[in-house]
């Protein structure tokens, strides 16, 4: 997934119109957008959508943003929203690997109940909204076969570490925010699930979005979080490899398909070893 906009689960028309914005998936918030006197009516409409969009032919990919663990109010975003088999759940301020355990374990009751394919409802979580759970990155990989990506967020971190900012006068990323976005980079590497590069709330800045998207792109991101659907395209752009970039990998994947069981291989007088075979088969497998 490239791009990943942000609807507001109260919202058909907002739904609606996310469905012809061309983003690859759209996560149907039911937490921060929404007030809590608001959220059993979010629930039913956000409910409503996916049971019209379920089994539709080139939709996106519909995750639903559910309340935080510590809430109390998760079980009932789920048992609203899993009859109608979303692709996925997002999980706000999660707390590593046991966070992402506990809700699986949830989902398979779910799923179980509702005769939904047991797994098939994957789990992303936003791993970097709390000190706590910047610490406990290490303990995503092996969580849950469901974990499909990691992605991290700075708005409420910012607020748990008391920071007056997250972005200095250049607009870039402050130093524990550099942290965070780069240990959540390494987590979904170790993980072996994608990296999704956090939003940018200053939506009218499409050249900042711009040059963040590359600059996640160059370090290892492979989508990023939208807000606005003017957004969108910018970020399909950004991530999506070249014509070039596909070509080399299918190239670096054929060499070490006609030698099985080496180590490096040579192409176009420059060594290229295994590392650069699994980027590759990464590459190619992001394409469908």
């Amino acid at each position: 997934m490239r791009s990943l906009l942000f609807v507001p689960g109260y919202s058909p028309r907002k739904q609606e119109k996310g469905l012809e914005v061309g983003a690859d998936a759209l996560i149907l918030d039911l937490e921060d957008s929404v007030a809590l006197a608001e959220k059993p009516k979010a629930r039913e409409i956000a409910a409503g959508f996916l049971a019209r969009m379920r089994g539709v032919a080139g939709r996106p990919t519909l995750y639903v943003r559910v309340n935080a663990l510590d809430t109390g109010l998760t079980e009932d975003d789920l048992a609203a929203v899993m009859p109608h088999a979303p692709d996925g759940i997002m999980l706000p301020k999660a707390e590593g690997g046991l966070s992402v355990a506990h809700l699986g374990g949830r989902l398979a009751v779910h799923e179980a109940e509702h005769g939904l394919t047991d797994g098939a409802t994957r789990i992303l979580p936003i791993a970097t909204e709390t000190a706590r759970a910047v610490f406990s990155l290490q303990s995503l990989p092996g969580s849950s076969p469901r974990l499909s990506g990691v992605t991290w967020g700075a708005e409420d971190l910012s607020a748990d570490i008391g920071a007056e900012t997250n972005r200095g006068e250049d607009g870039g990323w402050t130093a524990p925010f550099r942290l965070a976005r780069n240990l959540t980079l390494m987590a979904a590497a170790a993980a072996e699930v994608d990296a999704i590069d956090t939003i940018n709330a200053q939506f009218r800045d499409l050249d900042g979005l711009a040059r963040e998207c590359r600059e996640a792109r160059r370090d290892g991101f492979v989508g990023k979080m939208a807000i606005h659907p003017a957004q969108v395209a910018i970020i399909n752009e950004a991530f999506t490899p070249t014509e070039a970039a596909i070509a080399q990998a299918r190239r670096v994947v054929a060499a070490f398909a006609a030698a099985p069981g080496v180590g490096v291989v040579g192409i176009d007088g420059e060594m290229v070893d295994r590392p650069h075979l699994r980027r590759a088969e990464r590459l190619l497998a992001r394409l469908g």
